[in-house]
């Protein structure tokens, strides 16, 4: 017989449980929403990650090209997806996008004490920088050339003047201030010249012992011609600034020029400026002197047969801001005259005590045969001082 209170009022079904071990649908609802919003979170986070990495890419490439580095076209951005599988497939470091002024480290001993120095003198196929690391090459050009990659940072095999750039991985970065410089060697010269351009001997070239290494033979010359004159070689100088003053029309001429000079010709500015002398021009009266031209051109009074000038670390050089062509007056006393030049050699006494590796001759010289007063200045590795009249 049925049971009519079964057939009138049946049990409601019992609904499959989704989730096993909670024992009421009040838990299985929370326990969905908790779900939900744990779900939503994790996107939150994962779209905020993308969009403050893509934020991120943008200010690098904002700030590489601010620096002047050259960036590489810009590609689709991975997916999450590709970004989370390259993570946790690849261990190889990502390609460098640009180059930093950290990264460029390697090269500020270049440019000396100062700072301001813009050349590096070498002989073809050796170092440009020994720290350079192993991952840059440099990129070296003249002029409007292609340049040329060089993995292990050497100096090219042909003399001239190259613009430098640093390549790391897939970036390139232009160097504006900074040129890298072959040199011919010594042993081109034949006859007492290079080409048509006379240089002469030095004197121990014939034989005999320098008294020290500072005066032996040079290792080699800069090439300098009409196109590559003007080059900046520190802040305040150009290439045209030190050659010798004679066989004006002869190009290519040839060149001695120690780096070190500049970087104690630039501190000694400082110097002057930090002492209240600012300095718009300074002009060099004499730069480099052939061996031929320092024994025979020109006023000869008070050169010596050892000049530093023919070695290529000595200049005699006077502050000419208002381009008169003679020494302004410095110490404001309304004459111009020796103690002027002794401003100068102040200024480098005070470089030679912060730098030791400055270390050289200096002189003072008053007005005498036609010029101003001037200070002589070298780097000649020991200390040395004079007070003269005739030329540095």
């Amino acid at each position: 017989m049925t049971d009519k209170g079964s057939s009138l009022f049946p049990e409601p079904r019992r609904r499959r449980r989704i989730y096993r071990g909670l024992e009421s649908e009040r838990q299985e609802h929370i326990f969905t929403w908790v779900a939900v919003v744990v779900i939503l979170l994790f996107v939150t986070f994962w779209v905020g990650a993308i969009v403050e990495a893509r934020r991120q890419h943008l200010e690098e490439l904002a700030e590489a090209r601010e620096a002047g580095a050259t960036v590489a076209p810009p590609v689709a951005p991975p997916s999450p997806a590709q970004q989370i599988a390259s993570s946790l497939l690849t261990r190889d470091k990502p390609a460098t996008a640009y180059i930093t002024d950290a990264m460029l480290g390697f090269l500020n001993p270049l440019r000396g004490k100062s700072g301001k120095v813009y050349f590096a003198t070498r002989t073809p196929g050796s170092a440009i920088a020994p720290d350079a690391p192993d991952e840059a090459s440099a990129v070296l050009s003249e002029g409007e050339a292609t340049g040329e990659v060089s993995p292990d940072f050497v100096a090219p095999d042909e003399p001239g003047v190259y613009n430098l750039a640093v390549q790391v991985n897939q970036a390139t970065r232009q160097i504006n201030d900074l040129s890298v410089v072959t040199l011919v060697p010594f042993s081109e010269k034949r006859g007492g010249r290079i080409g048509l351009y006379y240089l002469g001997s030095w004197p121990f070239e014939g034989g005999g012992k320098p008294k020290s290494a500072s005066y032996a033979n040079p290792s080699g010359f800069i090439e300098v011609t009409l196109e590559n004159r003007d080059t900046q070689i520190s802040e305040h100088f150009r290439l045209r600034d030190f050659l010798t003053k004679d066989q004006p029309n002869v190009w290519p001429k040839y060149l001695l020029l120690s780096p070190n000079l500049l970087d104690k010709l630039e501190a000694t500015i400082q110097e002057l400026e930090a002492a209240g002398h600012p300095v718009k021009k300074v002009t060099v009266m004499s730069g480099f002197r052939t061996p031929r031209y320092n024994h025979s051109g020109g006023n000869t009074a008070g050169r010596a047969n050892l000049s530093r000038h023919m070695y290529g670390d000595a200049s005699d050089i006077f502050v000419d801001n208002d381009g008169n062509g003679m020494m302004d007056d410095l110490n404001h006393d309304g004459r111009v005259d020796a103690k002027d030049a002794e401003v100068i050699q102040q200024a480098a006494d005070r470089v030679e005590r912060k730098y030791p590796s400055l270390i050289g001759g200096i002189g003072v010289y008053s007005a005498c045969c036609g010029h101003g007063p001037f200070t002589h200045i070298d780097v000649r590795g020991f200390r040395a001082r004079w007070r003269g009249t005739g030329n540095g």
